[in-house]
């Protein structure tokens, strides 16, 4: 199949598939980006830099459609999904800005002083069912 075709067959699939599937589709895009970005034999590579900026533009919608007011989504739902983006958003922060340990053998990253502590989500659902950041 000829590049020209694919893309359109991805266009026509993309317009006609339910909002779920176009997710699914855009996570899958950005797990292969990075699973590229983790073969790739250099780690500071631009194709890396690209793989966590599409996981962080993805993450960042997510975490806003959560935080939206009126999201018909139940609150205990839009609490777990604004969790795992604050997670995903923070990780991919960290291994941006430190090329140093990210250049690390996976071995070497799991030494003591290399460790993160555990993330905090930053993120609540308040009694009337709104999403709130809390102050760090």
């Amino acid at each position: 199949m000829s590049n020209s075709a694919a893309s359109a067959y991805a266009r026509v699939a993309t317009t006609t598939a339910s909002p779920r599937d176009i997710e699914a589709q855009t996570l899958l895009k950005a797990a292969n980006k990075l699973q590229d970005a983790v073969n790739n034999a250099d780690p500071l590579s631009e194709q890396t830099m690209q793989a966590l900026m599409f996981n962080r533009k993805l993450w960042t919608i997510f975490l806003s459609e959560a935080m939206r007011d009126n999201n018909p989504q139940p609150i205990d739902v839009r609490q777990k999904i604004a969790n795992i983006s604050v997670f995903v958003l923070s990780q991919t922060a960290a291994l941006a800005d430190e090329p140093a340990v990210r250049s690390l053998p996976s071995a070497d990253r799991d030494q003591p002083q290399y460790r993160r502590g555990p993330v905090r989500a930053t993120v609540t659902a308040t009694r009337d069912g709104r999403i709130t950041r809390i102050p760090d």
